[in-house]
């Protein structure tokens, strides 16, 4: 298996739940339906904040060494998002010390670089479609500049999971260990799936697409 190969593998097995983070519901979820400005941004700020501490705490232990720088470079560009969303906001939001959600809970047990990897290429997919959503969010209040920033964002948290996927080209050796980052990955996919799905049912929402 090669990178292209293992993206397009996730994208395949998980492409109901992919679908449907896809939707214009996400930020309904993500927000407890308070689609002003300023929660929607806030939201997306702490977001990145997460992920940001969530790749801090991999860059201090990570063993491996180029994973290790990998997961530096990502934090301090996490970092970067969260300072560019905060800019839009009048003030920088107070974030009070508070669990992480269940995704990034998810991704802070991960100990293994595979398991890690695997993880961050995941995570990058569902970045990918809150992304998608917040341009759509902006687009819709005729806010083009904010739409570009969240296409800007989109674009390099894509290229987190690429490089990532290529690491694990580099690492993985047999099969069973690209199954494992499979494995991961697709876990990571479920357990945001499932927080937006109970979001939206704890709001009377039907997760599922209306046909």
């Amino acid at each position: 298996m090669d990178a292209a190969a293992f993206r397009d593998s996730i994208d395949e097995s998980m492409t109901v739940e992919l679908e449907r983070l896809g939707s214009s519901k996400l930020l309904v979820a993500l927000t407890d339906a308070d689609l002003t400005e300023e929660t929607v941004l806030r939201t997306a700020a702490a977001s990145e904040r997460a992920a940001m501490e969530t790749l801090e705490t991999w860059a201090d232990d990570e063993e491996h060494d180029g994973a290790r720088q990998l997961f530096g470079e990502y934090r301090d560009q996490e970092r970067e998002h969260y300072d560019r969303i905060t800019a839009m906001l009048e003030g920088e939001p107070a974030f009070d010390a508070e669990e992480p959600d269940p995704m990034h809970a998810e991704l802070r047990s991960l100990e293994s670089t595979t398991a890690r990897l695997g993880g961050i290429v995941g995570r990058a997919l569902v970045a990918d479609r809150t992304h998608l959503q917040l341009i759509n969010f902006f687009v819709n209040e005729g806010d083009e500049r904010r739409a570009d920033a969240f296409r800007e964002l989109r674009t390099e948290t894509a290229a987190q999971g690429d490089r990532a996927a290529e690491l694990l080209e580099e690492i993985c050796t047999e099969s069973d260990e690209w199954d494992r980052a499979r494995g991961v990955a697709e876990d990571v996919i479920d357990i945001a799936y499932d927080a937006y799905a109970d979001s939206l049912d704890d709001l009377g929402i039907d997760p599922k697409p209306i046909c």
